[in-house]
């Protein structure tokens, strides 16, 4: 499992990324997907991810709608407009930073725009 200094630097990417893949999804979802997609390398933690859609949703990237299932309501979340664009910087900054680490860390070769 990572730790959770990584993940919070990350953890913006993964949501919009997979709200990008799957249209919407819940929040419990959320992370059971990721830690299924990860085999429990990357466990999201409630206290982690929901301030984080609170945020997303602030900035006006991610919107929700409720469902009412039974007595219980389930909000689920899908990207903006907008956020179909900032998923996009989101994804290839973080490309462009795991180019460098691995040129940093001495992993590769020096990528060619660094």
């Amino acid at each position: 499992m990572y730790t959770s200094e990584l993940i919070k630097g990350t953890l913006k990417t993964i949501i919009l990324n997979l709200l990008k893949e799957r249209g919407k999804m819940y929040g419990y979802e959320i992370t059971q997907t990721v830690k299924e997609m990860t085999d429990g390398k990357i466990k999201i933690t409630e206290g982690a991810l929901y301030p984080t859609l609170h945020s997303l949703e602030k900035n006006g990237d991610i919107g929700f709608e409720k469902e009412y299932i039974g007595k219980r309501v389930r909000k689920y979340y899908t990207l903006t407009e907008q956020g179909q664009k900032t998923v996009l910087v989101k994804v290839n900054e973080f490309a462009d930073f795991i180019e460098t680490m691995k040129y940093l860390l001495d992993i590769q070769q020096k990528p060619s725009n660094a």
